[in-house]
């Protein structure tokens, strides 16, 4: 059966990735698994890694790429936004504050979906809304399970230390008190996918003079339980 789109270097960079699926190879590897001149074939892994579609092992050999993995979770946004709507409407309607979704993208995190407190004074991001990285209890749980490299970049510029991410880890969940907006507090939590990677963060907002300088003791719980529910759904949808 012939393989071939008629876009030559796309399909030699297809049968690069494809060699890479059962685990790591050499250059030399690659050379016997796909049949390219060695020279092509390193070509194209070198560009491949450029765009973090391919990375290397301690030992040095070609493993399939840490964007992978992104672009994977990516294609599951839409189940995730589907079981969104009535999770964040029930998280809301327990914990009487405003309910988000965040993904991260690149250095913002940005809300894919919203619940609102309908009345009073409340905390409203929306949907397509750009926050920092650098603050706030759901850029707490986007980073802190994130690998050490992209951790340790993103802590130099955070409100948070390590110590805090690595509580974070611990318990499960994050909180917030006046970090990105003076007088609001937030509590959030990990959505994971089927395969245990972080892609989402549930999160609760509102004015301090409800949430307390202690937010997650009042939430923490109904927030934990939304984004287990939203991480079941994925499970369920995989």
């Amino acid at each position: 059966m012939d393989n071939s789109s008629g876009v030559g270097v796309l399909d030699k960079a297809a049968m690069v990735l494809a060699a890479l699926e059962p685990g790591p190879a050499t250059l030399a590897g690659l050379v016997a698994s796909t049949g390219l001149a060695r020279p092509t074939a390193h070509r194209l892994a070198v560009a491949l890694e450029h765009h973090r579609l391919v990375a290397r092992d301690m030992q040095g050999r070609f493993i399939l790429g840490p964007r992978l993995g992104e672009l994977a979770a990516a294609a599951g946004e839409d189940r995730l936004l589907a079981a969104a709507g009535p999770v964040l409407a029930r998280l809301r309607d327990i914990t009487g504050e405003s309910a988000q979704l965040f993904r991260r993208q690149g250095d913002f995190r940005v809300c894919v979906a919203a619940a609102d407190r309908p009345t009073g004074l409340r905390d409203s991001i929306p949907v397509g809304g750009q926050l920092t990285m650098a603050a706030g209890s759901a850029a707490q749980i986007l980073l802190s399970w994130e690998d050490p490299e992209r951790m340790n970049k993103g802590l130099l510029k955070a409100t948070f230390s390590a110590a805090e991410l690595s509580a974070v880890r611990r318990r499960g969940w994050a909180q917030s008190v006046g970090e990105r907006e003076n007088g609001v507090g937030s509590v959030s939590a990990p959505v994971r996918s089927p395969s245990g990677k972080v892609v989402a963060a549930v999160s609760v907002s509102g004015p301090l003079e409800r949430l307390t300088r202690q937010p997650g003791r009042m939430h923490a719980p109904a927030v934990v339980a939304a984004a287990e529910r939203l991480s079941q759904s994925l499970r369920r949808s995989s």
